[in-house]
């Protein structure tokens, strides 16, 4: 198969594409796997391909060695990310890849992406630049990690995962699927569940959110973000020549 549409969506929101960016991307060949929930998709090793959401939700997981239930998820992958375009350079990740629901992904092989990034500057910057999203968004975690707390922490995620969602076409009128138990939002957030579970209910209580299951419905774009102090500039959310 082709490269999926979310992924030439998601570089079409941020440069123009001419025809042959799209026919080279139309030809890149890509095999597609499905996981369940639970499921590694990437595991911690060396790597001869990377890996690109086509539906559903991954996060990153690092763990301490000799300590399984020591973990963190250090980051979440939407439709049209690249989850491991960094391993193309690395050759090993020190981390894995795990399935939040039902997941559709695209495997690319390395040697396909040697091929692009020898021929083809323009394309080879626009992947560049998915890894250096990726970065921003890894250090606004980081940040948002030492200055907000508690219910903030929590509705500047949902603000990024709204807008990220948005942006390639999986989530629309400000409701969107994060197939999140209250443990993984601990794990992300760096919080206790029971912590998570009065962040939830205060945002609730607010009348920011209605949150039932998976299914997240923002009641207020605008009193979320100021919640969250959230400015999506790390996003990337301009289009500009690169």
């Amino acid at each position: 198969m082709a490269i999926s549409d979310y992924f030439t969506r998601f570089l079409q929101l941020r440069d123009e594409l001419s025809a042959r960016d799209l026919e080279l991307l139309r030809e890149i060949p890509t095999t597609v796997r499905t996981y369940d929930s639970g499921e590694e998709v990437v595991s911690v090793g060396a790597h001869t391909r990377s890996c690109l959401m086509v539906r559903g939700l991954t996060g990153r997981v690092n763990r301490i060695v000799g300590k399984a239930d020591a973990r963190a998820i250090t980051a979440l992958h939407v439709p049209g990310d690249f989850v491991d375009l960094h391993a193309f350079v690395l050759k090993k990740l020190n981390h894995s890849v795990v399935a939040f629901g039902q997941v559709e992904v695209e495997f690319v092989e390395h040697a396909d992406l040697v091929r692009m990034t020898e021929s083809f500057p323009h394309l080879t910057r626009l992947f560049w630049m998915t890894t250096a999203i990726d970065a921003a968004i890894h250090r606004q975690w980081l940040f948002a990690s030492s200055v907000l707390r508690s219910s903030a922490h929590l509705a500047h995620l949902l603000c990024e995962m709204y807008l990220r969602m948005e942006m390639v076409g999986v989530a629309r009128d400000y409701t969107m699927t994060l197939p999140l138990l209250q443990r993984e939002l601990a794990d992300i957030l760096g919080y206790s569940p029971i912590h998570i579970n009065r962040a939830v209910r205060d945002l609730r209580d607010r009348k920011l959110v209605r949150w039932q299951a998976a299914e997240v419905e923002i009641l207020s774009w605008h009193g979320l973000t100021q919640l969250a102090r959230f400015d999506p500039t790390y996003i990337e959310v301009e289009r500009r020549p690169r």
